[in-house]
């Protein structure tokens, strides 16, 4: 069933706006009598049905709600090293996929991509569309937010993770021994995952997320890409925390 996000549900009735109204009827050429999920973003999901539509807007008959199953058990948050080009737009579309909680663009000291303020924050605008896409194709229960881009000094003093783990291509410990080690004590209900840019993190910048407490993990013997690093850490967290059976 397919599923849009809608800023309010009120009632037994719901009328879209024009952009969502074209999607539904031009795109996705569905009709009167069809079922549809719609989302309030905050985890709740309502099984509609289209009662009109016209070329401006669709209207729903809100048949049942229920509570989103599609939302994993820990909240990740990603801190990545701004990358080139259209990277983040890889990033963004496949960790919403995959059950990212936020992210957050985070310069660093070997960032090659160092946007200015306007640029940034439009930038910003085409991520967090893309961030909303990806979670009404993948049906999540809520849309990540991606923030404004910060330096990795700030991200590391703003963090408030339960757990964090730095990514970082000069060794650490499997990310399997770190959660066994941490869930010991308690299970981490919110976890922040740093990643580098193209050139990796600076020694700098490694000893000050450690200082932070942040665990150094490794992703194996291979160096992994920065739009694949993010990817694959998310995928082993998900498998290990439960989120993928």
């Amino acid at each position: 069933m397919k599923k849009l996000f809608v800023e309010i549900v009120d009632g037994d009735a719901l009328v879209l706006d024009e952009e969502q109204s074209r999607h539904l009827a031009k795109s996705l050429r569905m009709n009167v009598g069809d079922m549809i999920t719609v989302c309030d973003g905050k985890g709740i999901d309502y099984g509609c049905r289209i009662a009109g539509i016209s070329k401006e807007s669709v209207s729903l008959e809100v048949c049942y709600q229920q509570a989103s199953d599609s939302e994993p058990s820990v909240k990740v948050s990603l801190y990545q090293g701004v990358p080139k080009g259209d990277k983040a737009e890889d990033i963004i579309q496949k960790c919403v996929e995959l059950g990212v909680f936020e992210i957050t663009p985070t310069l660093t000291k070997r960032s090659i991509s160092r946007p200015d303020e306007k640029q940034a924050a439009k930038k910003n605008a085409r991520y967090n569309k893309i961030a909303l896409e990806a979670a009404q194709q993948s049906g999540r229960g809520i849309v990540p937010r991606v923030n404004k881009m910060i330096t990795l000094k700030e991200a590391a003093a703003s963090c408030g993770a339960d757990l964090k783990i730095l990514f970082y291509e000069g060794g650490g410990e499997p990310i399997k021994k770190i959660l066994a080690d941490f869930s010991k004590d308690k299970t981490p209900e919110s976890i922040a995952i740093f990643i580098g840019p193209e050139g990796g993190f600076d020694p700098e910048e490694t000893a000050l997320l450690q200082d932070c407490g942040a665990a150094s993990a490794t992703l194996g013997k291979r160096i992994l890409r920065t739009q694949t690093a993010p990817v694959a850490a998310l995928t082993a967290i998900m498998l290990l925390t439960g989120n993928l059976e």
